[in-house]
């Protein structure tokens, strides 16, 4: 038996109100009324597909993703978490995530979340400027957004996090900064804060607007950095800051190589099966033919060869060091097939590299994609 790392559960719900024009996930405007009850049942029927290739694992974290996964009514969560229960031994401390919208959080079915097992909440904020949000085609307002964090705040549960987005359309330091305060005023334990990028398939990929140039997008970070430090938040990924002990154990497992389950339209999973071998898998991105019980997409095994870059592209993204046993442990490979791009890193300045550990730099966090093309495969 291999050494197993811990195991997740990503659910997709595909569903939005509207699809906004940056977004490149799996998600499909709304016509007429979410399928509650069938989707759940879909979801299930997924799921008992891939329980037996964790037979007898345990669950550390889970993570309802979308679209936006509070449009499913508290009761079919109540119905879905008990469902997952029923199939698979969750941790007694399990984190357990879902995604809303500020327009949907309403506290009567943020309580009926609560009681079904949901116990972080992540709020798709991304911006406090009324004019940005409609550029970025959201539906909610700043005050909605504000109340939506105090009502997580209230509800005691272990964590919640707000989501928010810089290098908007024609954003300038100070706008972008003046988010970020709005923010922080709120005190979430944990606070995603990412770059806009144009996806390609985006209504901005097809009509893109002006976004700030390189040198704008430094400043931003820069300043963005100082004050997200000196309010007791700490970088540990490149998009995510959380006060002490308040990190996404969710997020943390996918950056340390660990295994998840996906279930839902387009949700994809990796797995350590018990012979060492590494599976990834996807499922059906269109609802249509999900919910005709057509679940899998694709599934392969992850190539000896591929393995260093997929390694590596997960662990340096996080900050922490990353403990040199497990890349053997979570690889099945010698660290002698990765020992070339290990001191070309090391010579660029990109890693240090102690007995136990390897932990990525300021200067490798800058060059981030010229130190993982270096665990790229040799073409052939």
């Amino acid at each position: 038996m291999h050494n197993l790392p811990p195991l997740s559960l990503y659910i997709h719900i595909p569903w939005c109100v509207q699809k906004c024009p940056y977004c490149d996930f799996n998600s499909h405007a709304l016509k007429g009324e979410v399928p509650h009850d069938d989707y759940v049942a879909h979801l299930l029927a997924d799921l008992d597909m891939d329980v037996p290739d964790v037979a007898g694992r345990t669950l550390s974290t889970i993570f309802i993703g979308g679209g936006t996964p509070s449009l499913l009514s508290a009761e079919a969560m109540q119905t879905l978490l008990d469902g997952v229960r029923a199939r698979l031994p969750l941790a007694a401390d399990a984190e357990i995530t879902m995604e809303a919208n500020p327009g949907t959080v309403e506290a009567d079915r943020f309580s009926g979340y609560q009681r079904a097992g949901v116990n972080r909440i992540s709020i798709g904020v991304q911006s406090f400027s009324p004019e940005k949000l409609t550029r970025l085609g959201r539906i909610h307002g700043p005050d909605e957004a504000r109340r939506a964090a105090r009502l997580a705040e209230g509800l005691g549960l272990r964590s919640f996090n707000l989501d928010l987005m810089h290098g908007l359309p024609d954003q300038t330091l100070e706008e972008a900064l003046d988010d970020l305060r709005q923010a922080i005023a709120l005190n979430p334990p944990h606070l995603s804060w990412y770059q806009l990028t144009i996806e390609p398939n985006t209504l901005f990929a097809s009509k893109p607007p002006v976004l700030p140039d390189d040198d704008a997008l430094w400043d931003i970070f820069e300043k963005g950095d100082e004050l997200l430090t000196a309010a007791g938040y700490q970088q540990y990924e490149t998009s995510a800051y959380a006060k002490p002990g308040y990190q996404c154990r969710h997020n943390l497992n996918y950056w340390r190589f660990g295994d998840y389950l996906g279930i839902g339209c387009g949700a994809h999973g990796k797995i350590t099966l018990p012979d060492g071998s590494v599976t990834r898998t996807s499922k059906t991105r269109h609802p249509r033919g999900y919910m005709q019980g057509r679940y899998l997409d694709k599934r392969h095994v992850v190539a000896a060869a591929d393995m260093p870059f997929e390694f590596f592209m997960n662990r340096f993204r996080l900050l922490e060091p990353a403990p040199r046993a497990e890349f053997r442990a979570f690889t099945g490979l010698p660290e002698s097939v990765v020992r070339a791009p290990l001191d070309e890193a090391l010579a660029q300045g990109y890693i240090t590299e102690t007995a136990d550990a390897w932990q990525i730099t300021p200067h490798g966090k800058l060059f981030l994609n010229s130190l993982l093309e270096l665990f790229l495969p040799d073409e052939a």
